[in-house]
């Protein structure tokens, strides 16, 4: 198996054995790890339950998760009196059934609280897989040729709860920004390969007032669709030779700019799908820095002058 399709159909590799083709550890069951400040997504009103979840892990270090049924947000604060002010919501992929959660989502959000932002990581709902592991492995891959050529209109995207969660974990920073010291006008999100999907969905698709105020669009699909002209400015990056979605332009990047709306694209030369915080010896471990530096351009660093 690719390693761009190790970490997009992350679920998958739960049905490998041994070891991936290209030397990468096959993913071994793991117990849940501790959670202690996941934050129901929905309060008392969150659905499922943590007991419906399937972890493993790849290597040593990076979590993985399936069968996602009770959504929750896990704050990663900076340093006390590092803050700037900004949060973001980390929303890792995994071909919306499974989440890489932490090469995806914990590693980014300690990155971004490093840098004086404070993250939210996201762990939505995920379409349901068999308890079995090779039931499992058959279940996605058949559902994976199915989107091959279709990422953004796919019957994956259409069944997630994910970004009705995402929706909802912007409410919850947002409603609860007094408490945690941010900014409710700098509220962002950053999505990677099918979280990347959901912070697309989110962006266009919600009405203005829950729309974030930024998206981070790490190795989403490139095609392009109807941009509104109040649509919150994007920061788009991916590899040219990404595996899972195919060099074809830069076309959700025009249309951003047709839209008159702030956009950045990051077109790496190499580092195919999956790279998360950035793949050894690549530019594309400048990523999470770019990113940083544009919200710095774009204002979202720093409190907005009162009018």
């Amino acid at each position: 198996m690719k390693k761009s399709l190790i970490f997009v159909a992350v679920a998958l590799a739960f049905a490998q054995a041994g070891t991936a083709q290209n030397g990468s550890p096959a993913l071994t069951h793991s117990a849940a790890p501790a959670e202690p400040a996941a934050i129901p997504l929905y309060g008392k009103d969150t659905p499922g339950s943590a007991s419906t979840e399937i972890w493993g892990r790849m290597g040593p270090r990076n979590f993985m998760v399936r069968n996602v049924t009770r959504p929750t947000l896990t704050p990663f604060f900076p340093k006390p009196g590092k803050s700037n002010g900004a949060a973001v919501i980390v929303a890792p992929g995994g071909a919306f059934m499974g989440l890489a959660i932490t090469h995806e989502g914990w590693d980014v959000a300690r990155a971004l609280a490093d840098r004086g932002i404070t993250a939210f990581v996201l762990k939505y709902r995920l379409i349901q897989t068999p308890a079995d592991d090779a039931e499992a492995g058959k279940f996605m891959g058949q559902m994976l040729m199915k989107e091959i050529g279709t990422p953004m209109d796919g019957a994956l995207l259409k069944q997630s709860f994910a970004p009705a969660d995402a929706r909802a974990a912007i409410a919850m920073v947002r409603s609860s920004s007094a408490k945690w010291k941010i900014d409710p006008n700098r509220v962002g999100i950053i999505g990677f390969s099918a979280g990347a999907m959901t912070s697309r969905r989110v962006a266009i698709d919600a009405p203005a007032a829950e729309r974030p105020n930024f998206v981070g669009y790490i190795y989403g699909p490139q095609d392009a669709e109807a941009v509104p002209a109040d649509a919150p400015p994007l920061f788009n990056a991916i590899a040219l030779n990404d595996n899972l979605f195919p060099n074809k332009g830069f076309a959700i990047t025009q249309a951003w700019l047709a839209a008159k709306r702030p956009v950045e694209v990051h077109g790496y030369q190499t580092g195919d799908h999956g790279f998360g915080l950035g793949a050894p010896g690549t530019t594309n471990t400048g990523m999470l820095g770019q990113f940083v530096a544009w919200l710095d351009m774009q204002g979202f660093l720093k409190p907005k002058a009162a009018k």
